[in-house]
Protein backbone atom coordinates (compact mmCIF):
# COMPACT_ATOMS: atom_id res chain seq x y z
CA UNK A 1 0.00 0.00 0.00
CA UNK A 2 1.32 3.43 -0.94
CA UNK A 3 1.47 5.97 1.89
CA UNK A 4 0.92 9.64 1.08
CA UNK A 5 2.21 12.41 3.36
CA UNK A 6 0.43 15.59 4.42
CA UNK A 7 0.69 19.05 2.94
CA UNK A 8 3.03 21.41 4.77
CA UNK A 9 1.88 23.63 7.62
CA UNK A 10 3.52 26.92 6.63
CA UNK A 11 2.97 30.61 6.11
CA UNK A 12 4.94 33.48 4.59
CA UNK A 13 6.45 34.41 7.99
CA UNK A 14 8.04 31.02 8.66
CA UNK A 15 11.84 31.14 8.81
CA UNK A 16 12.28 27.65 10.27
CA UNK A 17 11.23 24.33 8.72
CA UNK A 18 11.00 21.09 10.70
CA UNK A 19 11.20 18.05 8.44
CA UNK A 20 10.20 14.52 9.32
CA UNK A 21 10.68 11.58 7.01
CA UNK A 22 7.12 10.35 6.53
CA UNK A 23 4.10 10.27 8.86
CA UNK A 24 3.65 7.03 10.79
CA UNK A 25 0.77 4.71 9.98
CA UNK A 26 -1.01 5.91 13.13
CA UNK A 27 -0.50 9.55 12.10
CA UNK A 28 -1.92 8.80 8.66
CA UNK A 29 -4.88 7.00 10.23
CA UNK A 30 -5.58 9.91 12.60
CA UNK A 31 -4.69 12.53 9.96
CA UNK A 32 -2.36 14.21 12.47
CA UNK A 33 1.39 14.61 12.22
CA UNK A 34 3.20 12.91 15.10
CA UNK A 35 -0.16 11.41 16.05
CA UNK A 36 1.10 8.26 17.78
CA UNK A 37 0.54 8.65 21.52
CA UNK A 38 4.11 7.52 22.25
CA UNK A 39 5.72 10.01 19.88
CA UNK A 40 7.24 12.86 21.88
CA UNK A 41 7.29 15.56 19.17
CA UNK A 42 4.43 17.67 20.53
CA UNK A 43 5.57 17.21 24.14
CA UNK A 44 9.01 18.51 23.14
CA UNK A 45 7.65 21.48 21.17
CA UNK A 46 5.28 22.63 23.90
CA UNK A 47 7.89 22.11 26.64
CA UNK A 48 10.37 24.24 24.67
CA UNK A 49 7.91 27.13 24.54
CA UNK A 50 6.68 26.65 28.13
CA UNK A 51 3.09 25.97 27.08
CA UNK A 52 0.62 23.27 28.17
CA UNK A 53 0.05 20.58 25.56
CA UNK A 54 -3.41 21.03 24.00
CA UNK A 55 -5.58 18.15 22.81
CA UNK A 56 -6.51 19.86 19.56
CA UNK A 57 -4.31 19.21 16.53
CA UNK A 58 -5.24 22.65 15.18
CA UNK A 59 -3.94 24.30 18.38
CA UNK A 60 -0.71 22.33 18.11
CA UNK A 61 -0.13 23.52 14.55
CA UNK A 62 -1.13 27.07 15.52
CA UNK A 63 1.74 27.28 18.00
CA UNK A 64 4.19 26.34 15.26
CA UNK A 65 3.01 28.99 12.82
CA UNK A 66 2.72 31.55 15.64
CA UNK A 67 6.44 30.92 16.26
CA UNK A 68 7.18 31.12 12.50
CA UNK A 69 7.91 27.41 12.28
CA UNK A 70 6.80 25.38 9.27
CA UNK A 71 6.45 21.59 9.38
CA UNK A 72 6.55 19.07 6.56
CA UNK A 73 8.06 15.75 5.50
CA UNK A 74 10.93 14.98 3.18
CA UNK A 75 8.92 12.29 1.42
CA UNK A 76 5.68 12.83 -0.45
CA UNK A 77 4.96 9.11 -0.62
CA UNK A 78 6.48 5.71 -0.05
CA UNK A 79 5.75 2.04 0.51
CA UNK A 80 6.71 -0.11 3.45
CA UNK A 81 5.27 -2.20 6.22
CA UNK A 82 4.97 -0.48 9.58
CA UNK A 83 6.17 2.96 10.56
CA UNK A 84 9.92 2.57 10.96
CA UNK A 85 12.03 4.68 8.63
CA UNK A 86 14.12 1.59 7.94
CA UNK A 87 11.12 -0.08 6.25
CA UNK A 88 10.65 2.72 3.69
CA UNK A 89 10.98 1.73 0.05
CA UNK A 90 9.96 3.11 -3.35
CA UNK A 91 10.04 6.60 -1.87
CA UNK A 92 9.23 9.80 -3.74
CA UNK A 93 10.42 13.15 -2.34
CA UNK A 94 8.29 16.23 -1.93
CA UNK A 95 8.83 19.07 -4.41
CA UNK A 96 11.25 21.26 -2.49
CA UNK A 97 12.16 23.33 -5.54
CA UNK A 98 8.56 24.54 -5.72
CA UNK A 99 8.31 24.87 -1.92
CA UNK A 100 11.42 27.07 -1.60
CA UNK A 101 10.31 29.17 -4.56
CA UNK A 102 7.05 29.86 -2.70
CA UNK A 103 8.72 30.22 0.73
CA UNK A 104 12.21 31.64 0.07
CA UNK A 105 12.36 33.12 3.58
CA UNK A 106 13.03 29.68 5.13
CA UNK A 107 16.56 29.91 6.55
CA UNK A 108 16.82 26.98 8.96
CA UNK A 109 15.93 23.34 8.42
CA UNK A 110 15.69 20.95 11.35
CA UNK A 111 15.43 17.22 10.66
CA UNK A 112 13.61 15.05 13.19
CA UNK A 113 15.80 12.04 12.37
CA UNK A 114 18.99 11.00 10.64
CA UNK A 115 16.89 9.20 8.03
CA UNK A 116 15.03 12.41 7.17
CA UNK A 117 18.41 14.10 6.71
CA UNK A 118 19.65 11.22 4.52
CA UNK A 119 16.60 11.35 2.23
CA UNK A 120 16.85 15.15 1.98
CA UNK A 121 20.54 14.94 1.11
CA UNK A 122 19.82 12.22 -1.48
CA UNK A 123 16.90 13.94 -3.21
CA UNK A 124 17.29 17.66 -2.55
CA UNK A 125 20.83 18.34 -1.38
CA UNK A 126 22.17 20.95 0.98
CA UNK A 127 22.68 24.53 -0.14
CA UNK A 128 24.52 27.61 1.07
CA UNK A 129 21.31 29.60 1.69
CA UNK A 130 20.15 27.58 4.68
CA UNK A 131 21.42 26.12 7.96
CA UNK A 132 20.77 22.41 8.53
CA UNK A 133 20.50 20.69 11.92
CA UNK A 134 19.61 17.08 12.72
CA UNK A 135 17.80 16.62 16.03
CA UNK A 136 17.26 13.43 18.04
CA UNK A 137 14.18 11.62 16.84
CA UNK A 138 11.04 12.13 18.95
CA UNK A 139 9.91 8.65 17.91
CA UNK A 140 9.29 5.97 20.54
CA UNK A 141 11.87 3.92 18.59
CA UNK A 142 14.51 6.34 19.92
CA UNK A 143 14.39 4.98 23.46
CA UNK A 144 18.07 5.57 24.25
CA UNK A 145 17.28 9.17 25.24
CA UNK A 146 14.82 10.38 27.86
CA UNK A 147 12.25 13.05 27.08
CA UNK A 148 14.30 15.53 29.13
CA UNK A 149 17.47 14.72 27.15
CA UNK A 150 15.60 15.23 23.88
CA UNK A 151 14.19 18.56 25.07
CA UNK A 152 17.72 19.68 25.96
CA UNK A 153 19.02 18.78 22.47
CA UNK A 154 16.02 20.44 20.81
CA UNK A 155 16.69 23.78 22.58
CA UNK A 156 18.65 24.85 19.51
CA UNK A 157 15.25 25.15 17.83
CA UNK A 158 14.00 27.75 20.32
CA UNK A 159 17.36 29.53 20.23
CA UNK A 160 16.93 29.85 16.47
CA UNK A 161 13.26 30.89 16.67
CA UNK A 162 14.15 33.54 19.27
CA UNK A 163 16.43 35.19 16.70
CA UNK A 164 13.24 36.34 14.96
CA UNK A 165 11.19 37.33 18.02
Amino acid sequence: MRKIAFNPVVNKNCKVLILGTMPSEESLRKQERYGHKSNQFWKIIFALFGKPLPESYEEKNALLTEKNIAIWDVLESCEGKGSLDSSIKNEKPNNFKKFFKEYPQIEYIFFTSKKAEEFYKKYVGFDEKRQFVTLPSPSPANARMTLEEKIEKWKILTDTVNLYS
